[in-house]
C-alpha cells in the first residue's frame, strides 16, 4: 500500500480490475506473506524526512553484520556497475543513494524471510543468477528508464511467490513441474487451473508490502502475461515491460549456457521480449561471453 492506503497494483485504467481485486483478496486470505523486515521501514522512514541522514541509515545497516556485508558485496557486484570499489556501508550509501540502497537491503533480506528453506537451494541459486544477469543486461542495453538496480531487484523478487506457495500448498510442487513443462498455456494459467491463486499475484503482493517501486510490483504481477508485453495491446508501463523482457532474456541465457532454470517461457514470450529490448534473436549469441562471466561471478 502507498502512503494514501492505495494498492499501486490497482488503478482506474487497468483492464480487468475487478478480477484482479478478487484474485488479490483470495490470495490474501489463503497465503501468509512473509512480514516486511523492520530495517526496510526504518530506511523508508528516513527517506521520507525532509533532509534524510545517510549516517543514520548507515548505523542501522551496520548494526546487522550480515546485512552490512551483504550490502557491500551487492554494491561491488558487476550487476550494479559501479566504477569504484565499495569498501564500506557508508561508501555504498554515498554511491548508490538511499533509494537504491533500500532495494538492495530488500533483496538481501529476501532469502532471510524464508527460514528453513534450504531445500530450495536450486531455486535461490537460479534467482540469484537471473538477477545478476538482468542487472548486467540493463547496463549493456542502456535503454531509457531501465536501470541495473531495478533489473537486479526484479530478478530476485520475480518468482518469490513460488517459494511461498511451495511452503503453503502441499501439491504445489507437482503444479510447478507441470507449469515448467507446459509449452502451450501460460505458467500462471497452469497454476490457476489447480489452485485459487498463482505465484505472480503472491509475489506482487509481497513486493507491494515490502515497499518496492510500482514498476517492479507491476512487472512481477504480469511477468507471464504475453498480452501485457505485446505492443499496442498492453496498458503496462514501458519500464515494467522492459523489466520483464530483461529478466526473461536473462533466464534464456542462463538456460542456454548452463541448462539451469528449465522452463518453456522463452518459447512463449521470447518473440515479444526481444523487440522491447531492441535486439534481434541472432544477437543473443554475442552476449554469451559476457553472460558466462556474470554467471561465474554470481556463483
Amino acid at each position: 500500500m502507498d502512503e494514501n492506503g492505495k494498492n499501486p497494483l490497482m488503478n482506474a485504467g487497468s483492464a480487468g480490475r475487478a478480477a484482479v481485486e478478487t484474485a488479490l483478496e483470495v490470495s490474501l486470505r489463503l497465503i501468509d506473506i512473509p512480514p516486511r523486515p523492520l530495517i526496510i521501514d526504518r530506511i523508508r522512514s528516513e527517506m521520507l524526512q525532509e533532509n534524510p541522514c545517510l549516517r543514520r541509515v548507515g548505523q542501522l545497516i551496520n548494526a546487522d553484520v550480515g546485512l552490512a556485508a551483504g550490502l557491500i558485496k551487492t554494491a561491488n557486484s558487476p550487476s550494479f556497475g559501479l566504477r569504484a570499489r565499495v569498501p564500506s556501508v557508508a561508501d555504498a550509501l554515498m554511491l548508490l543513494g538511499l533509494d537504491v540502497t533500500s532495494r538492495a537491503v530488500a533483496a538481501i533480506s529476501l532469502r532471510r524471510a524464508f527460514p528453513n528453506s534450504g531445500h530450495y537451494v536450486r531455486f535461490w541459486d537460479a534467482s540469484a543468477r537471473i538477477a545478476a544477469l538482468s542487472g548486467w543486461l540493463a547496463q549493456e542495453l542502456k535503454l531509457p528508464g531501465l536501470n541495473a538496480a531495478d533489473a537486479y531487484t526484479f530478478g530476485l523478487f520475480r518468482d518469490c511467490g513460488i517459494v511461498i506457495l511451495l511452503r503453503r500448498l502441499p501439491t504445489y510442487m507437482q503444479t510447478l513441474a507441470r507449469a515448467n513443462g507446459d509449452a502451450e498455456r501460460s505458467f500462471t494459467a497452469v497454476e490457476r487451473a489447480e489452485h485459487p491463486t498463482d505465484h505472480a499475484v503472491i509475489g506482487a503482493l509481497m513486493a507491494v508490502d515490502w515497499w518496492l517501486p510500482d514498476d517492479i510490483c507491476e512487472a512481477i504481477r504480469h511477468h507471464h502475461d504475453r498480452a501485457a508485453l505485446a505492443p499496442g495491446e498492453s496498458e503496462l508501463p514501458a519500464p515494467s515491460r522492459r523489466l520483464i523482457a530483461v529478466s526473461q532474456t536473462a533466464e534464456h541465457l542462463l538456460q542456454e549456457l548452463t541448462g539451469a532454470s528449465g522452463t518453456q517461457e522463452w518459447a512463449k514470450l521470447g518473440e515479444v521480449c526481444l523487440p522491447l529490448l531492441g535486439i534481434e534473436a541472432d544477437a543473443l549469441r554475442a552476449l554469451h561471453a559476457g553472460a558466462t562471466a556474470i554467471i561465474a561471478a554470481a556463483d
